[in-house]
């Protein structure tokens, strides 16, 4: 008996031990499962769990950058993904944001262009053939949908009378496409993408990716320097054997203004000194650099995020 109370005892101590060290609890806000949010942020979550003794991180499956903007903006999650252009919407209380949302910039994350896909048989060759067409722009909440949108209107089409318009997730969108239920579809997500490397890798199916050269500085006049040009070089994604011109926008890790200073901190310094193990989940880490960090964001660094970067000699608004 003495000997299953002393067990009884150490458990008790060691479970103790485990949730004190385990007391910050982090909800971390990505994407949908076809997409690259989702995995990188469950490696984010892992690393962090692994190696900061106090936090305890999980990804949560979300509709995008905009959903996730809310989401941290309420404290439903602690920190999130989300493209450039919907963090400062969100920051400034504009497009799909009534209010304000004191959202801050944790790190810089990678480029990622948006692409517009279509499969040999539809008729559709250039960004003026989608008129008249179905096209998923988009799920509901994603920074897909906003960046979508503004193309549409780059190219001078009106997005709810040019297209019969489709808000489908990556998932539904590839599916939809492979039905011949729509004729193409709009993402913006890292490179590669497992959606879309599944659309071109179906037997029988041929992907198509639009030429988008021009957007580039249309968008730009509009909505101000968010956007650059850039190109997915050719086969990338099986059978598309050429190189494709896209507008690309910035992703960045955000977080409440109210996160504690020292959790941003630990968050900001574990994840870029575990790079490495990011990279093996997704190859899109890669381009996460300090030296990024520099005029590609949008909206001000939390402070934490700052003190990490002063520590790194790297001076950011």
């Amino acid at each position: 008996m003495r000997k299953i109370i002393i067990l009884a005892v150490a458990l008790l101590a060691g479970l103790t031990a485990y949730a004190a060290e385990k007391s910050v609890r982090l909800s971390v806000a990505t994407g949908g499962t076809a997409g690259v949010y989702y995995p990188l942020g469950g490696g984010m979550a892992a690393v962090l769990s692994k190696y900061v003794p106090e936090i305890e991180a999980t990804a949560e499956v979300t509709g995008g950058s905009v959903d996730n903007l809310k989401l941290v903006g309420t404290g439903k999650a602690d920190f999130g993904f989300s493209m450039a252009d919907s963090s400062f919407d969100a920051l400034t209380g504009t497009g799909k944001f009534k209010d304000k949302i004191p959202v801050r910039a944790l790190m810089v994350l990678y480029p990622q262009p948006l692409v517009i896909a279509t499969i040999e048989g539809t008729g559709i060759n250039l960004v003026a053939d989608l008129k008249g067409k179905r096209v998923s722009t988009g799920a509901p909440g994603s920074g897909t949908e906003v960046m979508s949108l503004r193309l549409l209107e780059a190219y001078g089409m009106d997005p709810n009378k040019d297209v019969t318009r489709e808000r489908l997730s990556l998932a539904e969108s590839v599916n939809a496409l492979k039905d011949k239920k729509i004729d193409a579809l709009m993402w913006s997500g890292g490179v590669p993408t497992a959606g879309l490397t599944d659309l071109a890798s179906t037997p029988g199916v041929k992907m198509k990716l639009l030429d988008l050269s021009i957007a580039t500085d249309a968008m730009n006049k509009k909505y101000g320097n968010i956007y650059l040009k850039g190109v997915i070089p050719a086969n990338t994604y099986p059978g598309v054997d050429k190189d494709s011109v896209n507008v690309v926008v910035w992703n960045i890790l955000v977080a409440n203004e109210k996160m504690s200073d020292k959790i941003a901190y630990d968050v900001v310094k574990t994840l870029f000194e575990k790079k490495p193990e990011l990279v093996a989940v997704h190859k899109d880490a890669m381009q996460i650099s300090l030296d990024t960090q520099k005029g590609n964001s949008p909206i001000p660094f939390h402070p934490g995020a700052l003190k990490y970067f002063a520590e790194k000699n790297i001076k950011v608004k």
